[in-house]
């Protein structure tokens, strides 16, 4: 997932903020879409070969189908980030960059990019609603809370923090090949939402949270924001402090006078 800093001047901030916008309206409007063309997919009469060999294997014909098309999205959109100067479609990804010191943005630059991925992720909500067929309105109900709030913030916190962790190895230090890294990351976001559907969907992600909150209208609540912004930002944090601990950054050479 891309990440950028905070850019310069001016004029960069403001082209990276847009960039983060339009990113999150992408991410959010193409996720969205995993649950109907994977339903798709696995009952259309073209796809009985492939259907026969899924079933021949161990995990479940739609989780493989699932990662399959995540992987192809995350491939198109990490390719436009890296185009827009490296926007990002999830703040705690963002803060976790910022934090581990690959990607420093100032408070400033957070202050406006934040907003803006989330007005861009209310927008692909939005529109991913309106055209989405009647017939799978019920795929689009996005991150809900399904248990003690407690409980839910204690999980997006960690499934945050394991997310987190995982794309800063992953970016850092994982394989140079960016499919790989894109196909590595797929396979780890399949597997913790898995692990946390039964708890708050989850989200992993404030700007895709806060966009279906705001669709469902309930964006404006406590539970909202300490579920699915507090304790994400708290989990990102802890991922980049234990990524720097275990990994800590090569000393810095200082010239001779």
């Amino acid at each position: 997932m891309a990440m950028s800093g905070g850019g310069g001047g001016i004029g960069e901030l403001l082209k990276t903020t847009l960039a983060d916008g339009l990113m999150t309206f992408l991410f959010v409007f193409c996720v969205s879409t995993l649950g109907p063309l994977t339903s798709l997919i696995l009952a259309s009469p073209l796809y009985d070969s492939l259907i026969t060999f899924l079933k021949s294997v161990t995990p479940p014909p739609n989780l493989i189908v699932t990662t399959l098309i995540l992987f192809v999205f995350l491939l198109i959109l990490t390719t436009i980030a890296s185009l827009l100067g490296g926007a990002s479609f999830n703040p705690t990804s963002t803060i976790a960059f910022h934090t581990a010191g690959f990607k420093p943005n100032s408070l400033i630059s957070m202050s406006l990019r934040f907003p803006a991925q989330a007005l861009g992720a209310v927008a692909g909500a939005v529109s991913i609603t309106s055209l989405m067929p009647v017939p799978y309105n019920q795929m689009l109900p996005g991150p809900r809370l399904k248990v003690d709030m407690h409980i839910g913030g204690f999980a997006e916190c960690v499934l945050t923090f394991l997310v987190c962790f995982g794309i800063l190895w992953i970016v850092t230090r994982g394989p140079n090949n960016p499919v790989f890294k894109v196909a590595m990351i797929s396979l780890t976001t399949v597997t913790l939402v898995i692990s946390g559907s039964k708890y708050t969907g989850p989200a992993m992600n404030p700007a895709n949270a806060y966009a279906w909150a705001y669709v469902n209208n309930h964006h404006n609540t406590w539970e909202h924001l300490y579920v699915y912004w507090m304790c994400p930002f708290i989990g990102s944090i802890l991922a980049a402090w234990v990524f720097r601990f275990i990994f800590p950054p090569p000393p810095t050479k200082t010239k001779k006078a």
